[in-house]
C-alpha cells in the first residue's frame, strides 16, 4: 500500500434493476454498504463510465473512492483505470470486490494478484491496468447445483435460504475491504480465512 495515496475499491457488477440481486452483483451490494460506512453517496462525475462515491475510514483516516463500473461486467477495466488516473491511485491501492466460485458461499476470501478464474471482470480489470497485482475480495458463491451453467448461475439471484445470511456476508465482505487498507491484505488474510 502506498502511504496517503487515495485507494479505489471497485465493487464489479452489471448495471440495471434487473441485475441487482444476482450473485455477479455482490461486488455492488458491498460498495453500497461501504458507501453508507463512510456517508458517501453514489453519484456519477463528468465523464466517468461508472458511479463513484467518496469518503474516509474514520477519523483522519484513509480516503476511500468506491465505485461501480457503469459498463457490463467484461468491460470494467477501462472505467477502473480512468478512476485510477483521475484520481492519482497507484495499483498497489486498487481493491476489486467481487463473486467468486471457486470459494465456498458464506466465506470471503483475499488475495492480491494471481489468475482471474474464468471472471471477466478481473480479467479486463487485468488488461486494462496491465498487471493482475491488484487486491481481490473474492466473496464466495460456490459452484453451481447440478449441471447448471455457471454463466446463469452466476446472473442468477440468491436463493431462499442464501438470502437469510446475505446481509451478515455482505457486512463481512465491507469489513474486510476495511482490513485490507487499513492493515493490508496478509493482515486481512490472517483474521478472516480461518472463519
Amino acid at each position: 500500500m502506498t502511504e496517503d495515496a487515495p485507494w479505489l475499491v471497485v465493487g464489479l457488477g452489471n448495471p440495471g434493476r434487473e441485475y441487482a440481486g444476482n450473485r455477479h452483483n455482490v461486488g455492488f451490494m458491498v460498495a453500497d454498504l461501504l458507501a453508507s460506512r463512510v456517508g458517501g453517496k453514489f453519484g456519477r462525475p463528468k465523464r466517468a463510465v461508472a458511479e463513484v462515491a467518496e469518503g474516509r475510514l474514520g477519523f483522519g483516516g484513509p480516503k476511500l473512492i468506491l465505485a461501480k463500473p457503469l459498463t457490463f461486467m467484461n468491460l470494467s477495466g477501462a472505467p477502473v483505470v480512468a478512476l485510477a488516473q483521475f484520481f492519482k491511485v497507484p495499483v498497489d491501492n486498487i481493491v476489486a470486490v467481487h463473486d467468486e466460485l471457486d470459494v465456498p458461499y458464506g466465506q470471503v476470501r483475499v488475495k492480491r494478484g494471481g489468475g482471474e478464474g474464468g471472471h471477466n471482470g478481473l480479467r479486463s480489470m487485468s488488461k486494462s491496468l496491465g498487471t493482475k497485482e491488484y487486491a481481490r475480495v473474492r466473496f464466495g458463491i460456490g459452484r453451481p447445483p447440478g449441471r447448471q451453467d455457471p454463466a446463469d448461475y452466476v446472473l442468477s439471484d440468491f436463493a431462499g435460504a442464501e438470502r437469510k445470511e446475505l446481509e451478515f456476508l455482505v457486512d463481512r465482505g465491507a469489513d474486510v475491504v476495511e482490513a485490507v487498507v487499513l492493515e493490508g491484505v496478509e493482515w486481512a488474510q490472517n483474521k478472516y480465512h480461518g472463519s
